[in-house]
């Protein structure tokens, strides 16, 4: 996929964007992606030398080279202070990218109540406090769009990992709340769904033969859905052009669903 070749964004000059969940995978493509469109990009992940090793990879290639902030996304009190830093040096958050995550296999057998918790603390609960704080700054900026990151698992009914397919499931219930509890204030809130992604994780332990066929036989196009192509879709979500689009969920599976 070349860069090159796709839209670019003058709504995204300059912008605020927080990521959570940014130092790999999924995420790490949005930071290149937000930081190649000249905004002001801040990111949090538990892996600080993946972290500061993006940030420095970029910091040559960019406007502005991007904020890492090590967290964990399951200490909101962390969390609230990573995004009152990100306001800090980069003024009002004005998009907010709901990523971090962890797809952790496990059976129904062996789920105690610890660790369902755990998995809601990392797939869903983070998403609420994150846009509660950002909230303030995007009314007091005019607006801003909040976009959580879904998962198809759940509607192909996935097996593996029942506890993180509901957190993905309450997320398309958290997003259309929001948007209608922020709608007013021209917030718009917008849930964005891949399917099974190329990520290095994903190849490295799950995408094997088997995988692969399966792919070949549940998706509708020909080609693997890779991280970049997930990020050029929340460009267009985070930008302008998206503007009188709210409550929705942007699927991206290769036709999976």
């Amino acid at each position: 996929m070349n860069a090159n070749l796709f839209a670019t964004y003058p709504s995204l000059v300059d912008k605020s964007v927080f990521i959570s969940g940014g130092t790999t995978g999924i995420g790490s493509a949005f930071v290149d992606a937000f930081a190649r469109q000249g905004a002001r990009v801040a990111f949090i992940g538990r892996n600080a030398d993946a972290g500061s090793t993006l940030a420095a990879q970029l910091s040559e290639q960019v406007l502005h080279t991007p904020l890492f902030i090590q967290c964990d996304v399951t200490d909101i009190s962390a969390l609230q202070a990573a995004i009152a830093a990100a306001r800090e040096a980069h003024g009002p958050i004005t998009a907010l990218i709901n990523n971090a995550a962890n797809d952790a296999r496990h059976t129904v057998e062996e789920v105690t109540v610890e660790f369902w918790d755990n998995a809601m603390n990392i797939n869903l609960r983070h998403q609420f406090f994150a846009a509660q704080a950002v909230a303030p700054g995007m009314q007091q900026a005019g607006g801003g769009s909040i976009i959580n990151l879904g998962s198809t698992s759940w509607m192909i009914k996935a097996p593996g990992y029942p506890a993180y397919a509901t957190a993905k499931a309450a997320i398309h219930g958290l997003t259309r709340s929001l948007a209608r509890e922020l709608g007013p204030h021209n917030i718009r809130v917008n849930a964005l769904v891949p399917g099974w992604t190329m990520t290095e994780k994903q190849l490295r332990l799950w995408v094997d033969e088997a995988g692969e066929r399966e792919i070949d036989h549940s998706q509708t196009l020909p080609g693997r859905v890779r991280p970049e192509h997930v990020a050029a879709l929340a460009l267009f979500m985070a930008a302008d052009d998206s503007c009188m689009i709210s409550a929705q969920d942007f699927i991206i599976d290769g036709g999976w669903t």
